[in-house]
């Protein structure tokens, strides 16, 4: 084995071949996952929850370039654009939105390929992203774990998950801020293992004997920490919320850096680190994703008819006086949606603190009738009809447990894949505890949803051990495994009826609601 070759085993680990099965499995299982998203994707043919916000604002970036304003002649503007009518929309007056406009481009484009008409273009976007995701978080599975089956259970449980289901089919926002979210840090997991090959054979290419002096190579430019900027700045153009996992992934990625410089022997590992890779990867990715949020808002910038777009010619001498008046009234945009953002308080029936998301103590309750006999296909005095976006508890609670086991393994082992999955937990949970005052809502947590899924394989994995240890133990812990899996499987059919708004006797709709604050 050359030097070159242990430095490679060394900072990267085994890793088994990337054959086909290591796509196939998890492709298999994404496949499955999108056909139960994609059917009936139009049902109900209602605009559900926020849906009447993004669906319509959605239309309107198509129609006019920016959000235009709902007209107040109209009583029932939801049934009108259900109803086929799009002449809803203000022509002169832009609507104060306060969520950026990429993800409201991703539902357009599905508008716009398949028309705004039915649900199949209101939500063909959330689904396919949804869909998407399903691969990546199993391609991210086993690029961290080295293994294709713990790819295939991070898929599994992804795909059969209700809360990521239900988001997967409603035309919102939250699971496009977490597709994109994800991608970022895929892109920065193929990025830590190309810099290592990288970092090996520079240093492995020294003569024998010799360690790298001083603070070690330059790594290169590195293009997967661009892709990483693109896929983060689309996140913050979706939620602002996106700012944080930009903020946490870059400091994750220097980290990893770091560690790999001082595995290399490089002497001032830190410094090298810091000196070389820091700055360039804070001008890659912020540099990156400030571009390419700024580049999101272009229909807001080449139009005139955008809300604020004329604010400095109605408040002369105010705001940033130094910036042009474009650039002036679109910090002035940001400041007022700031606000609103961090302010907003105003009560919910189904609004829940954070401290409950993980254990899904108050999911929100999306969509609700109650057809009689003869109606919607009831065939009994009195049926439901609901979309409530139920996380599946076997994912969520076991989440619960295998987060502990992740913060422990990583205080006690430092393993560096413990720390990714918690920068994901930190970087899309944390930052809501600053505003528990605030209406939010349970179904937020499909933002950092994969970094759980991938707790939970990550604990997998240390649970069933290597076959070569114990092989009759291994087996059986699989076979402990597969159950959990079924059990996951069994509980999203159980629920499945109030995942798609399908009729059903009411009774039947309550034995659903396993608990008061369900309903």
């Amino acid at each position: 084995m050359t030097r070159t070759d242990e430095l490679r085993l060394r900072l990267l680990g085994f890793r088994p071949t990337d054959r086909l099965w290591g796509w196939l499995g998890p492709g298999l299982v994404a496949l499955v996952g999108g056909v139960l998203r994609f059917w009936n994707l139009d049902r109900p043919h209602a605009l559900v929850f926020d849906e009447t916000y993004y669906v319509k604002q959605a239309y309107s970036l198509l129609r006019f370039g920016v959000e235009m304003r709902v007209l107040s002649s109209l009583k029932e503007p939801d049934k009108a654009f259900t109803g086929g009518s799009q002449e809803i929309f203000s022509t002169v007056d832009g609507d104060f939105v306060v969520h950026p406009p990429v993800g409201k481009w991703v539902i357009a484009a599905g508008e716009w390929l398949l028309g705004s008409e039915s649900g199949w273009g209101w939500r063909f976007s959330v689904a396919l992203v949804g869909t998407l995701s399903i691969l990546v978080v199993g391609r991210v599975a086993r690029r961290m774990f080295g293994s294709t089956a713990l790819g295939c259970v991070a898929a599994f449980l992804l795909a059969f998950e209700g809360s990521h289901f239900v988001m997967s089919r409603t035309g919102i926002l939250d699971i496009i801020v977490m597709f994109f979210a994800l991608c970022g840090f895929a892109a920065l997991l193929v990025d830590r293992d190309r810099s290592r090959e990288v970092l090996a054979e520079k240093v492995g290419a020294l003569p024998p004997g010799t360690w790298p002096t001083g603070t070690g190579p330059w790594l290169g430019w590195r293009p997967w920490r661009w892709v990483a900027g693109v896929s983060l700045g689309l996140c913050t153009g979706t939620k602002w919320s996106g700012l944080v996992f930009l903020a946490v992934f870059g400091l994750l990625t220097v980290w990893w850096d770091m560690g790999a410089r001082r595995a290399a022997g490089v002497r001032r590992w830190a410094l090298g680190a810091l000196v070389k890779d820091g700055p360039f990867a804070a001008l890659v990715m912020v540099g990156t994703a400030a571009v390419t949020y700024t580049v999101s808002w272009s229909g807001w910038f080449l139009t005139s008819s955008g809300y604020h777009r004329r604010w400095h010619t109605f408040h002369p001498g105010e705001g940033v006086q130094w910036l042009p008046p474009v650039l002036r009234n679109w910090v002035k945009y940001h400041q007022d949606a700031f606000a609103f953002n961090t302010t907003l308080q105003t009560p919910h029936p189904y609004q829940s603190n954070p401290w409950s998301w993980m254990a899904q103590s108050r999911p929100t309750s999306f969509y609700y009738e109650s057809p009689t006999r003869g109606t919607d296909g009831c065939t009994v005095d009195a049926c439901s009809s609901a979309v409530n976006p139920i996380g599946t508890i076997s994912v969520w609670w076991v989440g619960i447990v295998a987060l502990l086991v992740v913060l422990w393994w990583w205080a006690v082992r430092r393993d560096w894949r413990a720390g990714a999955v918690l920068a994901g937990i930190v970087a899309g949970y944390a930052p809501w505890f600053v505003y528990q005052d605030r209406t939010i809502y349970t179904f937020y947590a499909v933002a950092f949803e994969p970094w759980v899924v991938l707790a939970v394989a990550f604990a997998v994995g240390l649970f069933v051990g290597r076959r070569a240890d114990d092989p009759d133990r291994w087996r059986r812990r699989w076979l402990v495994v597969g159950g959990h899996l079924l059990l996951t499987l069994a509980i999203f059919a159980f629920f499945h009826p109030i995942y798609v708004a399908e009729t059903i006797p009411y009774d039947q709709w309550r034995w659903r609601m396993w608990f008061p604050s369900w309903i």
